[in-house]
C-alpha cells in the first residue's frame, strides 16, 4: 500500500514537472509574438527593412507542425509573401487598443512620431529599391495633365473677357470681379481639398476637384447670363484650387531623396506648358467669330464658349488617366493600411524592374512599419440613427480633423516655418500675379495714348448725297453739315460728332464703338438696324427721327479689341519661363532649395527696378519676359521646400493652406496694382521690388531639406 502510495506521488511530482515546463515554454512563445507582433519583427541591425537575407531557421519546424493539414482548411494567401493575416492583424490592434486605453495621450503621441520616424527612413529604403523608371514617368504625365489644368484655369478669363463683356453686357467692376472671382475659388479649394486629402486620401480628393472643375467650366460655355456665369466659374475655381496642394504632396511620395528636388521641378512645368495651350487656343479660336450658333435672339453661342470648352480637354484627360493609378502607399500606411500599400509598392518595383528589362528581380520588403493609430470615427449605428445624422456625425468628424491639422501647422515644431514660409509665399504672390496683370494693362494704356495722339479732326465739313460704306476711326468732326448722306454698312470707331447737324440721313446697318454724338441736331433722318441708341446722342436735338429694328445694345463702350496683343504677352511670358524651369531642375538639387528661393526673389526685384525704363510696347515685353523667367525659380522652390517641410498626414494640408494665402495674395496684386495703371509707375514698382527682397530676405531663415528623408 505504502509502495502504491509512494510510486502514486513520484507520478504526480513528475506531472507537476512536466506542467511546470510547458507553462514556461508557452509563456516565452507568447513574449516573443508580443515583440514580433508589436514591433513589426523589427531589429536595430535591419531596421523594419527585409533586404534579402538567408530566411530564418525556424521555417523548417514551421514546416513540420504543418504537416497532415487537412487539404480542405484555408490556406491564407499572403503567408509565403510574408504579409501578416488579418486575423493576426485584428487581433493585435484589438490587444493594443485595450492597453491604450491606460496610456497616457502624450505617451501614445510619443509612440507614434516614433514609429513615423522609423517608417520615413524604412520607406526611404523601399522606394530606392522600387527605382525610378516608367512607373514614376506615368505618373509623372498624368499628374502633369493636373497641374496643366490649374494653369488653364488661371488663364481663361482673362482671354474670354474681351469677348464675354460684349455678349453679357459687363461694366468695368463686373469684368474685374469676373478676373478676381477664379482667384477667390482657387483660394477656398486650397483650404479644403488639401485638408482633405491628408484625411481621405491624395487620389480620391484629386478626382473629385478636377471633376468638379471639368463639370463647372464645361456648364459655364453654355451660361448666358452674368450671375450664373459668375457662380459657375467660382466652383470650377473651387475645384481647381485642389491640384497643387495634392498634386506636388501625391508625386513626392513616389520619389526617393535623391529625385525629389529635380523631378518635382519638372513637373512644374506643366503649369507653363498650360498657360501655353490656354493662349494658342485663344488665339486659334476666339478671332473665328463665326465658329458658333445663335438660338432666336437671345441665346448665342460664339468663339469664346468654344474656347473655354477646349479648354476642359486637360482637365478631363487627367481624371480619365488618374482611374488606372494607384493610391499614394505613403498615405495608406499613415491610416494603417500596410496589405493596400505593400501591394502598391511592389507594383511600383516590378513596373519598374519589367521597364528595365530585370523582371526576375524580387520586391524584398515583407513588412512595413505602420504608425500607431490616433483618429477614430465616432459612428452611430443604424439602429440609434437614421442616415442623416449619421452621415452629419462622420462629416462633422472629418471637419474637426481637418481644422486640428490646419491648426496643428500654425503650432509646436512647425509654427515658424509655417510663419516665414506664409512670409515668402505671400510677398512672392502679390508681386507675380500683380505684375502679370500689370504689365498688359500698361501696353495696353500706352497703346491708347498712342492712338490717341493720332486722332484727326474735321471742321466745318459740308456732305451731300454721299455714301459712307467703309470705317470712320479715331476721328472728331466738328461744326459738320450732312445732307441727304447714307451710313450703310459701316463701323464708327471711336467717332465724335460734335455741334454737327445731320438732315435726311440714312443708317443702315451700322456698328458702333465710342462713339457719340455731342449737341449735334438730327432731323427727318431714319436709322435701321444700328446699335445707335439714346444714349450716343449727348445734349442732341432729335426731330422727327425713325428707328426701327435696332441692334440689342446695353449702353457700355468697350474697348477696342486687343486680342492679338493679349495672347501675345501671355504666350510670350509663359514661354519666357522654360529656361528658368530647366535651369531650376538642374540645380535644385546641387545649390538647395533657400538658395534657390532667395537668389531667385533677389534677382527678380533687380528686374523691377529696370520697369522705370520700359516706355514702349517692346521694352515692357521684354522685361515681363525677364521678370518670369528669373521669378519661375523661386515658385519651383517654394514647391519643393513645402512638400518637404511638413509630414505625411500634414503635408497636403499645409501646402493647401499656403496655396490659398497665395490666391488671396494675388487678388490683393491685381487689385492694387491695376489701380495704378495710367497713374504712376513708380507704386507698382516700388512695391513689388519691396516685396521680393523682403520674401527672399526671409526665405534664409527657413531650414535646407534636399538631405531629409519625407517624414
Amino acid at each position: 500500500m505504502e509502495d502504491g502510495y509512494r510510486n502514486n506521488s513520484n507520478f504526480y511530482e513528475g506531472a507537476r514537472d512536466i506542467a511546470r515546463e510547458v507553462k514556461r515554454q508557452t509563456s516565452n512563445q507568447a513574449m516573443d509574438y508580443y515583440q514580433n507582433n508589436t514591433y513589426g519583427g523589427y531589429s536595430p541591425n535591419d531596421a523594419y527593412y527585409n533586404s534579402g537575407d538567408p530566411v530564418n531557421q525556424e521555417e523548417d519546424a514551421q514546416s513540420d507542425a504543418t504537416e497532415g493539414h487537412d487539404d480542405d482548411d484555408e490556406v491564407y494567401e499572403g503567408e509565403y509573401q510574408g504579409i501578416p493575416h488579418p486575423d493576426d492583424i485584428r487581433a493585435q490592434q484589438k490587444d493594443t487598443s485595450m492597453r491604450d486605453e491606460f496610456r497616457d495621450h502624450a505617451d501614445i503621441m510619443a509612440e507614434r512620431m516614433e514609429d513615423e520616424e522609423q517608417l520615413a527612413y524604412q520607406y526611404e529604403n523601399i522606394i530606392q529599391e522600387c527605382g525610378h523608371g516608367r512607373f514614376q514617368w506615368t505618373l509623372f504625365f498624368v499628374l502633369g495633365l493636373a497641374l496643366m489644368a490649374d494653369g488653364v484655369e488661371v488663364f481663361v478669363v482673362g482671354f474670354v473677357l474681351p469677348s464675354a463683356e460684349k455678349d453679357m453686357c459687363l461694366s468695368r467692376s463686373n469684368k474685374g470681379m469676373l478676373g478676381l472671382i477664379v482667384y477667390l475659388g482657387m483660394m477656398c479649394g486650397a483650404f479644403v481639398w488639401g485638408g482633405l486629402a491628408d484625411k481621405l486620401g491624395r487620389k480620391k480628393c484629386l478626382m473629385i476637384s478636377l471633376a468638379i472643375n471639368a463639370a463647372f467650366s464645361f456648364i459655364s460655355s453654355f451660361v448666358q447670363g452674368y450671375g450664373f456665369f459668375l457662380f459657375c466659374r467660382l466652383i470650377s475655381g473651387f475645384g481647381i484650387g485642389g491640384s497643387l496642394p495634392i498634386v506636388f504632396a501625391y508625386f513626392s511620395e513616389f520619389l526617393s531623396r535623391e529625385k525629389r528636388g529635380e523631378h518635382l521641378s519638372w513637373l512644374c512645368m506643366f503649369w507653363m506648358i498650360g498657360a501655353l495651350y490656354a493662349s494658342a487656343m485663344a488665339w486659334s479660336i476666339i478671332p473665328h467669330y463665326g465658329w458658333g450658333f445663335s438660338m432666336g435672339t437671345h441665346y448665342h453661342f460664339h468663339s469664346w464658349r468654344v474656347f473655354v470648352v477646349v479648354c476642359v480637354l486637360p482637365c478631363i484627360a487627367s481624371i480619365i488617366a488618374l482611374k488606372f493609378m494607384p493610391e499614394s502607399p505613403r498615405f495608406l500606411l499613415e491610416t494603417g493600411k500596410h496589405d493596400e500599400a505593400w501591394m502598391i509598392l511592389k507594383n511600383v518595383h516590378d513596373t519598374n524592374m519589367r521597364a528595365k528589362g530585370e523582371p526576375e528581380k524580387v520586391f524584398t520588403v515583407s513588412q512595413i512599419k505602420t504608425p500607431k493609430q490616433i483618429d477614430e470615427f465616432i459612428e452611430i449605428q443604424s439602429s440609434t440613427g437614421t442616415w442623416f445624422q449619421r452621415w452629419f456625425v462622420r462629416f462633422m468628424t472629418v471637419v474637426k480633423q481637418v481644422w486640428e491639422s490646419m491648426l496643428y501647422c500654425f503650432s509646436g515644431q512647425y509654427k515658424m516655418n509655417t510663419i516665414f514660409l506664409t512670409v515668402v509665399w505671400f510677398t512672392m504672390s502679390l508681386s507675380y500675379y500683380g505684375l502679370t496683370v500689370w504689365f498688359p494693362d500698361t501696353i495696353r494704356y500706352l497703346q491708347e495714348e498712342e492712338y490717341t495722339s493720332r486722332v484727326k479732326r474735321f471742321e466745318d465739313e459740308h456732305v451731300k448725297n454721299f455714301v459712307f460704306n467703309f470705317t470712320l476711326e479715331n476721328q472728331i468732326h466738328i461744326d459738320g453739315i450732312y445732307y441727304n448722306d447714307k451710313f450703310h454698312n459701316m463701323k464708327l470707331k471711336y467717332v465724335t460728332f460734335e455741334d454737327c447737324l445731320f438732315e435726311d440721313c440714312f443708317f443702315d446697318d451700322v456698328i458702333s464703338t465710342g462713339t457719340i454724338f455731342k449737341n449735334c441736331t438730327i432731323k427727318s433722318s431714319y436709322f435701321h438696324n444700328t446699335d445707335l441708341h439714346e444714349h450716343r446722342f449727348v445734349d442732341c436735338t432729335l426731330i422727327n427721327n425713325t428707328f426701327s429694328n435696332q441692334k440689342d445694345d446695353c449702353d457700355i463702350d468697350f474697348e477696342e479689341d486687343n486680342d492679338f496683343l493679349i495672347y501675345l504677352v501671355s504666350f510670350l511670358g509663359s514661354l519666357s519661363v522654360l529656361p528658368g524651369n530647366i535651369i531650376s531642375a538642374l540645380l535644385m538639387d546641387k545649390i538647395g532649395r533657400i538658395k534657390m528661393i532667395a537668389g531667385s526673389m533677389l534677382i527678380s526685384a533687380v528686374c523691377c527696378f529696370f520697369l522705370f525704363f520700359g516706355n514702349s510696347e517692346s521694352a515692357m515685353i521684354g522685361w515681363q519676359c525677364l521678370f518670369c523667367g528669373t521669378s519661375i525659380a523661386a515658385w519651383n522652390a517654394l514647391d519643393v521646400i513645402t512638400v518637404e517641410l511638413y509630414p505625411t498626414n500634414k503635408r497636403a494640408t499645409a501646402f493647401g493652406i499656403l496655396n490659398g494665402l497665395c490666391k488671396l495674395a494675388a487678388i490683393f496684386g491685381n487689385s492694387i496694382f491695376a489701380s495704378f495703371v495710367g497713374i504712376t509707375k513708380v507704386v507698382p514698382i516700388l512695391l513689388a521690388s519691396t516685396a521680393l527682397v523682403g520674401g527672399g530676405l526671409i526665405s534664409l531663415r527657413l531650414p535646407e531639406t534636399r538631405e531629409l528623408v519625407l517624414m
